[in-house]
């Protein structure tokens, strides 16, 4: 669950996809289009995330999406937007420092949220980015039972 404008909202994942739901409302948002990209087909464009798993580790609507069992991307239950692993501090700073993304809360340094407004390339981009590091960063033995990178 998350607060923008004193309305709560929370994720709901289905077969369909994900979509944004107002506490109290029937009224729904269309969520960014390269999560339910990534919900639906497990690709975002540039790269396939077919073993991309979804999962609520800490309960409450936290959407945590992992690659073998390590986190690339994490949407909070409270922040509105979708934090990624960067490859370094520096990179998550430089990011915050153009206004791409805000400091990831709870999270190292590295990583950094990216507000519902961010362009999907960008979003495309970035979960990509943050899915082929975290990935890479796995063991040999685990990175051998995933499917090949396309």
């Amino acid at each position: 669950m998350f607060v923008v404008s004193d309305h709560c909202w929370h994720m709901e994942a289905s077969n369909d996809g994900v979509t944004l739901v107002r506490y109290g409302d029937d009224k729904t948002i269309a969520p960014p289009l390269a999560l339910v990209d990534l919900k639906e087909t497990h690709s975002l464009g540039e790269a396939s995330c077919a073993d991309a798993e979804v999962s609520d580790p800490w309960g409450g609507g936290h959407d945590a999406w992992k690659v073998g069992g390590k986190m690339f991307a994490c949407v909070g239950a409270v922040m509105p937007g979708v934090s990624v692993k960067t490859d370094s501090i520096e990179t998550a700073q430089m990011l915050i420092d153009l206004g791409v993304g805000v400091k990831a809360p709870y999270f190292h340094r590295s990583w950094v949220n990216l507000p519902w407004g961010t362009s999907e390339e960008e979003l495309r981009h970035r979960l990509a980015a943050s899915y082929k590091l975290v990935r890479s960063s796995l063991t040999k033995k685990v990175q051998a039972q995933l499917d090949p990178l396309e």
